[in-house]
């Protein structure tokens, strides 16, 4: 079940939150807690029944060994018992999403040819693989309470954040339970809730959905050999790059929203990544809560940066490149991970020289934070390309067409200048058929929807930002008509989003 969809929004939510308002409001608060679970397993089952029995699985196996963790046994007893549950969930994870993948690279090096069924990937199992993996480890370390195994199911299955994060820690999560006050309406939360929520929605079915036309035409084209100019690529990477992160952050804006309405706060995802001035910057940023996982428990784990400058950077190149595989089987995602790694070295390196060499400090002119913002952004589009291409080939092809490697269509206009055209087109590298020679009609508007989303990306404020907001707002009496001028704007981004319900398209991030 989509959340951008008519039955969730008007059937599954109400219902949902009505119910468990009711049970909870007469103090049956395990009643209540139960019947949150099972309408998140409900929610889930709706992709698939058959991978009900996985997750709950997956959670009564976490649970029990989080439990046995916990205990004052000795540690090799422990240290194994924790390699046994990480093994598995990791096992669990590899087995449905990387044996296609692997059968099929075994095919092309050996030249056999088995075959099996593909193998389906279970939604959510990224998130919630990952999501376990860290109470195991901090069961480990002494660093969990005695949870109930009730609320332990909800912080699993919470179908705000079930699907595609954000990828919640228990800690921020399973105290939330205990406070008797989210088992009763909160007006403030429900009307933070909806909001954002709305936000959300907008961010996806108005704006990632309708830039993801120009994206798939020139992506699809690339990857079919077909003639893709240098600014109808350039249209299709930025396009992409925009798509991403209005459909992954609006989800993340309708996750958290939703969690408000139930009076439950989820970690922020989104800080307006595309306004980052670093690699390092921007995934402090980007996925907040993935990048956090993936530095507590991994970075952390190899040994940080308390091993020396070479083991540093060689941790950090590690832990970039298994974020990438984590997202997907396929060698972009693999090319995508050693590409962010190599980013975060370069990164890394050149704040020592800075500093060290060149005694700059810390202290950035507006003309240099302009520029890092501008290669930031460029050196991020270079790796959505990958990261959205079905193979490296379409990927290639994209990026040298990009950098101008079939030449440059500029606009035909340009011909009534002879001086210019004599100029330019005596090389033979430059040609006047237009910057969309192959594609007039099916990008007309995109350089409109790529400037208005550039312009919400670097200018407007972001969903922290709207969040403290309103509940300043919602501290303290203001005016009405500021109230009514706010909610008029709130409600006119809920329409438009209803109204583009009609063409109900999955979350990117629904296949990782």
């Amino acid at each position: 079940m989509l959340f951008n969809s008519f039955e969730f929004i008007f059937l599954f939510l109400p219902i949902t939150f009505f119910i468990f308002f009711f049970i909870g409001k007469r103090n049956h608060h395990r009643v209540a807690i139960s019947w949150l679970i099972l309408c998140s397993l409900f929610f889930y089952g709706w992709w698939d029944p058959a991978y009900l029995g996985l997750i709950l699985f997956s959670m009564l196996f976490n649970y029990s060994f989080g439990i046995m963790l916990s205990s004052d046994s000795n540690g090799i007893y422990k240290k194994t018992l924790l390699i046994i549950g990480v093994a598995v969930n990791l096992s669990l994870l590899g087995y449905f999403k990387y044996t296609n993948f692997l059968v099929d690279q075994i095919n092309i090096v050996a030249g056999t040819e088995f075959n099996i069924e593909r193998i389906v990937l279970p939604l959510a199992i990224s998130f919630f693989t990952f999501q376990q993996i860290a109470y195991l480890v901090d069961a480990y370390r002494k660093e969990t309470n005695e949870y109930n195994f009730l609320k332990y199911c909800l912080f699993v299955t919470f179908f705000p954040q079930l699907i595609a994060g954000p990828i919640v820690h228990h800690k921020e999560m399973l105290p939330q339970f205990d406070q008797d006050s989210i088992y009763k309406i909160n007006n403030h939360y429900l009307a933070l809730g909806l909001t954002i929520f709305s936000i959300g929605l907008f961010k996806k079915v108005v704006l990632a959905d309708n830039v993801a036309v120009y994206a798939n035409l020139i992506f699809s084209a690339a990857e079919n050999g077909e003639p893709v100019s240098f600014f109808e690529a350039w249209v299709g990477a930025l396009s992409y790059t925009f798509q991403l992160y209005f459909d992954f952050s609006g989800y993340s804006d309708m996750a958290i929203g939703l969690a408000y309405m139930f009076g439950i706060k989820l970690p922020i995802n989104f800080n307006s990544p595309y306004k980052a001035t670093s690699i390092i910057d921007f995934w402090r940023r980007w996925h907040i809560t993935l990048s956090r996982f993936l530095r507590d428990y991994l970075y952390f784990t190899l040994g940080g940066n308390k091993m020396g400058l070479v083991r540093r950077y060689a941790n950090l190149f590690i832990t970039m490149l298994l974020g990438g595989i984590w997202h997907g089987a396929g060698w972009t995602f693999v090319f995508w991970g050693m590409l962010h790694g190599f980013y975060l070295m370069v990164n890394h390196a050149w704040r020592k020289f800075r500093s060290s060499v060149l005694k700059w400090g810390n202290h950035y002119s507006r003309t240099e934070t302009l520029v890092a913002g501008i290669i930031t952004f460029l050196a991020v589009v270079v790796g959505w390309v990958y990261f959205r291409a079905i193979n490296l080939e379409g990927a290639n092809s994209m990026l040298y067409t990009m950098v101008g490697g079939n030449g440059i269509s500029l606009l035909k206009s340009l011909e009534n200048y002879p001086d210019l055209v004599s100029t330019l087109g005596a090389s033979g590298y430059f040609t006047f058929d237009g910057i969309f020679p192959h594609y007039f009609a099916e990008l007309e508007g995109s350089l409109l929807w790529i400037t208005v989303l550039a312009m919400i990306s670097f200018l407007a404020p972001n969903s922290i930002e709207i969040i403290r907001k309103v509940e300043e707002t919602l501290e303290h009496k203001i005016p009405a008509y500021y109230v009514y001028t706010f909610s008029l704007y709130v409600s006119v981004l809920f329409i438009l989003g209803i109204s583009s319900l009609m063409r109900v398209s999955e979350f990117l991030y629904f296949n990782f």
